[in-house]
């Protein structure tokens, strides 16, 4: 049976994204899953923590969750994994909705990969409908869903490569492929778990069995 993960969440920049640090309780190697501003806060916090961060995961390239991407990948020396479809932005720099550090990802992913980071087992997810690329990343136990899906939420889809219905087919592959006990760490707001969305979330209506069956 794989160790507790030990999850601690930094909520950065005036999107108020929330960048994580993952390892196994008590490891001192990790993993950081979208570090989207406020650099030397982040790098301070790894120092806090006694961790080597040995990978750094993006689940998509809005501004939001990238602005840090370039500094945290030269302090740590950590490859950058990507989605392919939108390696082009965090390449260049240029996410459309402004600019930052560009940064070439050592590793681009289309999602169905199983990786081993950090002495953790990461599945990687195609789960598109917030971005074009979206990928979203499974460790034993929980999922970093960026923003597909929220505490009582899901993510916009009014920006390019959003689309409602394919959204909601990503939180349905989701919902189908993982235990309602699942911890959901998304890429704003607080925790919560698949089940919990399954049967509360007002936007997954379409989702539910019907009552009855």
């Amino acid at each position: 049976m794989s160790a507790a993960l030990d999850v601690r969440a930094f909520t950065v920049g005036v999107f108020a994204e929330n960048a994580y640090v993952v390892r196994e309780q008590g490891s001192r190697r990790a993993l950081l899953v979208d570090p989207g501003a406020e650099a030397e806060r982040l790098i301070e916090a790894i120092g806090a923590l006694g961790v080597g961060v040995e990978a750094i995961l993006v689940t998509h390239t809005h501004i939001d969750h990238i602005g840090a991407v370039a500094a945290l990948a030269r302090h740590t020396g950590a490859p950058v994994y990507a989605p392919e479809l939108e390696r082009d932005v965090l390449a260049t720099g240029d996410t459309r909705l402004g600019t930052v550090e560009a940064h070439e990802p050592e590793e681009t992913l289309a999602g169905g990969e199983r990786l081993e980071l950090a002495g953790l087992e990461v599945d990687v997810l195609f789960t598109p409908g917030h971005s074009a690329g979206h990928l979203t990343y499974a460790l034993p136990g929980a999922l970093f869903s960026g923003d597909v899906l929220f505490a009582g939420s899901v993510g916009r889809t009014d920006l390019p490569g959003g689309d409602f219905p394919t959204l909601l087919a990503s939180v349905a592959q989701l919902l189908d492929g993982f235990p309602p006990e699942t911890r959901v760490h998304p890429g704003h707001m607080g925790a919560t778990t698949l089940g919990r969305e399954r049967d509360t979330n007002p936007f997954l209506g379409a989702l539910r069995a019907p009552a009855g069956t």
